[in-house]
């Protein structure tokens, strides 16, 4: 089983379009040592050809240009994307779907009733998509049962509800409900290896910890460096945990959970905003990532399973 990062970088992709934070200027004036991201997206595959895509960001068209097993040729019209699976309701993670709206058969859209519940109305994709190729949704149980993914065999996935808010347009944004933002557990029968994918997570919990310790591989929500990052930066009013997310840095912080875990597990950083430090690669950030065993995952990086 492969999994390949397709965008690592977190909303508004790094450099953002509009941001002149040190990161992003630094990058665009070759000032930095960094590389440019796209948007939150993984892709899971066992044969090669057929893919699930998890998430769909607004720059899916620019990663399968990027990804040639997005786009084999076994039809004049074809596509290597055999379903997608949503893990939140964020714009960033879902837009992408409109992209896809000519495919010629049904999308298979796989994702909790409150994922789909907001996108067929505070957003409604899954209504505009009705006017085109339409979707066959599958509705995901956050109860530990395992799902088989529709065109895929071999894939099977296991959610798990987590801690983090809904998007802001959600009428429940600010009551969050078990299924608004799930974390990932896939599960390679044939090897026995398993990887934990979570890119938006407030918390980590016992549970959590001890799913991800019986793991081969994790990749994580590594959108701040700090809790007041994007404040300090005069870029936001809100703070990482207001936004859903717990920094990497001080008490109670990714780093400090992470330490957690057995040396075994390897440890990714993914869904990166583009004010973190840790996107320079000789910055003093990245040093202390590389001193805890935490690696930070980049467009095209490969994960075998």
């Amino acid at each position: 089983m492969r999994i390949r990062v397709l965008g690592s970088s977190a909303g508004g992709g790094f450099p953002q379009w509009n941001c002149n934070c040190s990161n992003c200027k630094g990058l665009r004036n070759g000032t930095i040592k960094a590389q440019a991201r796209t948007q939150s997206s993984i892709a899971i595959s066992v044969t090669g050809q057929d893919w699930l895509l998890v998430n769909a960001s607004p720059d899916i068209l620019k990663q399968i240009a990027q990804t040639p097993d997005l786009q084999p040729a076994r039809a004049v019209r074809d596509s290597g994307i055999a379903a997608v699976l949503l893990m939140d309701a964020q714009i960033d993670h879902v837009t992408g779907l409109l992209m896809l709206r000519e495919r010629q058969t049904p999308l298979p859209l796989l994702a909790t009733p409150e994922v789909l519940s907001d996108l067929s109305d505070g957003f409604p994709i899954t209504r505009i998509l009705s006017h085109y190729c339409t979707v066959a949704p599958t509705e995901l149980p956050i109860d530990g049962r395992t799902t088989d993914i529709p065109g895929l065999p071999g894939v099977q996935v296991q959610t798990v509800a987590l801690s983090s808010k809904p998007p802001p347009y959600s009428p429940f944004r600010g009551n969050p409900r078990p299924g608004d933002n799930i974390g990932l557990l896939l599960h390679n029968p044939a090897t026995g290896a398993k990887a934990f994918y979570a890119p938006g997570l407030a918390a980590v919990t016992p549970e959590l910890l001890e799913i991800m310790g019986r793991c081969d591989v994790i990749l994580v929500d590594g959108t701040f460096w700090t809790h007041d990052e994007m404040q300090r930066e005069g870029l936001s009013k809100k703070a990482a945990l207001d936004m859903g997310h717990l920094p990497q840095s001080g008490p109670g912080g990714m780093i400090e959970q992470l330490d957690k875990l057995p040396k075994s597990v390897r440890k990714i950083l993914i869904h990166i905003n583009n004010t973190n430090p840790m996107l320079v690669e000789d910055s003093d950030e990245r040093a202390v990532l590389t001193a805890h065993g935490i690696e930070v995952a980049f467009d095209g990086m490969e994960v075998g399973l």
